[in-house]
């Protein structure tokens, strides 16, 4: 008899297949319409002629290299270990789901605002929201953990901690999460909390559909395409 998890597995590589081989309704779409989605975005980005177009990613350079991050866009940071990937991710994070905040009090909407969904892989959520707070605050993560604060930082630490709660920023720290199930909790999120941004720390901690392990090269390949199609959809 097959273990639970292994059904689970395998209904989960059927639903991916499925939705990355025939994704959905998607059909031919008119070359006219597609113009007009064209010149709209050309329009906006003319109006707003020097700002960042897409999500401000809170680093001057990168959103003048990149325009800000765009729809549909999958991007990968990489590095050498410990070379600061997941500070780098996390404060892009951070940043966005303050720009989300910011726009959605501004507004005076009563409708949910953007969010961002932080998958970590290797990390606890603690441990993220831990450095999310040292971040704001400006106090060193190592005296956060250590305890070793005078009475104005943590006081400092507990307005940050104001801040920080109100972001709608989400955690997921589920460890190995396979490409269909992170597609699945992905939707959810969207759902229920009208997601505008994922992050994932870090791509080779998640598992592809196969089971066997045997082409290590292939599944993160199949992860990558994979994330591309969440991306898009």
């Amino acid at each position: 008899d097959k273990a639970a998890s292994e059904h689970i597995e395998t209904a989960e590589q059927r639903l991916f297949h499925l939705a990355s081989e025939g994704t959905g309704q998607r059909t031919f779409v008119s070359i006219n319409h597609s113009v007009t989605e064209a010149i709209r975005s050309a329009e906006l980005a003319y109006k707003r002629s020097g700002e960042t177009i897409g999500l401000p990613t809170g680093i001057g350079g990168l959103n003048k290299l990149l325009g800000g991050l765009q729809n549909s866009d999958l991007i990968i940071l990489a590095g050498r270990p410990s070379m600061g990937k997941t500070a780098l991710a996390l404060s892009i994070a951070h940043s966005i789901a303050k720009h989300f905040h910011h726009d959605h009090e501004s507004s005076g909407s009563i409708a949910k605002p953007q969010s961002v969904g932080f998958f970590s892989l290797e990390m606890a959520a603690e441990q993220l929201a831990s450095r999310l707070l040292s971040s704001d605050s400006g106090i060193n993560a190592s005296d956060i953990r250590k305890g070793t604060l005078s009475a104005d930082q943590f006081g400092k630490l507990v307005e940050s901690s104001r801040m920080v709660a109100q972001l709608p920023l989400f955690i997921d720290d589920t460890p190995a999460l396979s490409i269909a199930a992170m597609r699945a909790r992905a939707r959810r999120l969207k759902r229920i909390h009208n997601l505008g941004l994922i992050v994932v720390d870090y791509l080779q901690l998640m598992r592809g559909t196969s089971t066997k392990g045997d082409n290590r090269v292939q599944e993160v390949s199949e992860i990558t395409m994979g994330l591309k199609a969440i991306a898009k959809e």
